[in-house]
């Protein structure tokens, strides 16, 4: 509802300018379909139940609107509500973009990108162009041995599929040949 909501403003705030803005009801309607068939959807109910169940009534400077709204309450802090509808489609000369921001979570980034944005080689500590040398499973590598190669002790201590490396490490992984000595 949120985003529906967030679309419908925006284009609405756009276009309040405009001496014909009220031909913007075809768009709500529209909007406003989509929005429950796509709830109704999502809750494997029907639009009617849709909805009645979100019908709201907001106060606007034209007077009270009928909107839709879902509302989560909390417990010592604000509700959570999203909206769609509730703006008047009358002409304002002096109207201005009052939509805001959404706010987004910061989320972590993965450890794979960490270690590409790291351009170093996790082989030779070589600062420089990386690449990732990849296996497709990690039972390929078996458990650490003294016979197995460097790369593949790295990457079964560490149980990870993925291994940044430079050219030559990667080169030397596909062709065999041993690489340059771990860092301690």
């Amino acid at each position: 509802m949120a985003t529906f909501g967030a679309i419908y403003r925006g284009i609405v705030q756009y276009y309040l300018l405009a001496g014909d803005v009220f031909r913007l009801h075809r768009l709500r309607w529209v909007m406003e379909a989509s929005m429950l068939k796509t709830l109704a959807g999502k809750h494997r109910s029907t639009v009617a139940k849709m909805a009645a169940k979100h019908k709201a009534r907001t106060d606007t400077t034209s007077g009270p609107r009928i909107c839709y709204e879902a509302r989560v309450e909390r417990d010592g802090r604000k509700p959570l509500v999203a909206r769609f509808g509730g703006i008047p489609l009358q002409r304002q000369r002096s109207a201005k973009l009052t939509d805001r921001q959404p706010i987004r979570a910061a989320r972590p980034r993965k450890e794979l990108i960490t270690r590409l944005l790291a351009d170093i080689c996790e082989v030779c500590q070589h600062a420089g162009e990386v690449s990732v040398h990849h296996v497709r499973r990690l039972k390929d590598l078996h458990p650490p041995s003294p016979h197995q190669p460097r790369w593949a002790k790295l990457m079964a201590n560490r149980r990870r599929k993925t291994l940044v490396v430079c050219a030559a490490c990667h080169d030397n992984i596909h062709t065999g040949t041993p690489t340059a000595q771990l860092t301690q």
